[in-house]
């Protein structure tokens, strides 16, 4: 258990390294930051990754209190570990093992809480995204072919409508989903997820809207700290749509996913005339001070694991839900 943690250890600060220090473009964006860039967007920036995580933790909080007592302290520490695993693992699925592992007793029903939560994410993800990629094809487009641009919003809402159904709906989907044979085995792990009222769920939707604002924020304070003011709304809308392609592009791990956040923010940020280099390093120091610099500040939790439960005592049962 020991050397697992060590190795964690060892593996984020190698990482860490290979992205911040010796990949030249993050050090050279964050050396912009921290010397030619304007100080008061990049203060505000910076004070807004506690905000940030807060609300994530916020959001595990309210899902997590369903399966057992948790303060908010320990949810909060749930996701920075969550982070620092995630930050080491394909498709960051060791968010799920660092929030898993900071549950005491019902770890296994967790995975379906996660899942919640992360659903929610991407449903307001793929709303925002879903608006800004419009507002670009009625740019583009809108003057030769309104009629398409009618369908392709008629579209989005239908969609953005059906992708809440699975949020609300979730016994019915679920039991049709494990009667499948390979997915019978995950019947125990997402069996809590109906229990969730309605009311839970929209508010774990609404904490997710809120930090998908404050993350849209960082992006655009980090944008004017590189001296780059685009109108409000067209960027407002680049930043949407590039979050819509980052989140739909698997990653290997936290440093994979560089590529191709900056990929279409640079691609989104051009139709709107805005040179290359300051949306790459306002996208580069977002992502070095919203996982980097949290993922570093994890590792202390991570070392503080206990991976293993206490075996309960004869007869002592899992605390009422």
């Amino acid at each position: 258990m020991v050397a697992g943690k060590l190795l964690v250890t060892a593996l984020t600060l190698w990482l860490l390294y290979r992205s911040v220090v010796a990949d030249a473009e993050t050090a050279g964006a964050w050396r912009g930051l921290l010397s030619s860039a304007r100080r008061g967007p990049v203060l505000l920036a910076l004070a807004l990754v506690p905000v940030n995580w807060g609300v994530e933790a916020w959001k595990w909080w309210r899902l997590a209190q369903y399966l057992e007592p948790v303060s908010f302290g320990r949810s909060f520490r749930a996701v920075l570990v969550g982070l620092t695993l995630g930050f080491v693992t394909p498709n960051r699925v060791g968010d799920y093992a660092g929030r898993i592992l900071e549950m005491k007793n019902r770890r296994p029903e967790a995975l379906g809480a996660i899942f919640l939560g992360r659903y929610c994410q991407l449903l307001i993800t793929i709303l925002g995204g879903s608006v800004g990629l419009l507002y670009f094809a009625a740019r583009e487009f809108g003057a030769d072919y309104p009629a398409t641009i009618v369908g392709l919003g008629l579209t989005a809402v239908l969609g953005n409508a059906l992708a809440l159904l699975p949020l609300y709906r979730n016994r019915v989907l679920l039991a049709a989903a494990t009667q499948w044979r390979p997915l019978h085995r995950l019947r125990r792990y997402v069996a809590a997820m109906p229990d969730y009222p309605p009311r839970v769920l929209s508010g774990v939707l609404a904490l997710s809207g809120l930090r998908y604002a404050v993350f849209s924020a960082q992006f655009g304070l980090l944008l004017l700290a590189y001296g780059t003011t685009p109108p409000a709304g067209p960027a407002a809308a680049a930043i949407a749509g590039t979050m819509l392609f980052k989140s739909l592009v698997p990653s290997l791990n936290a440093l994979t996913d560089v590529g191709a956040r900056e990929l279409s923010a640079t691609y989104l940020f051009g139709l709107l005339g805005v040179p290359a280099l300051p949306v790459l390093s306002a996208s580069l120091s977002l992502w070095v001070l919203n996982i980097a610099l949290p993922s570093a500040a994890g590792l202390g939790f991570v070392l503080q694991l206990n991976v293993f439960r206490k075996r309960r005592k004869k007869g002592q049962s899992t605390p009422p839900v």
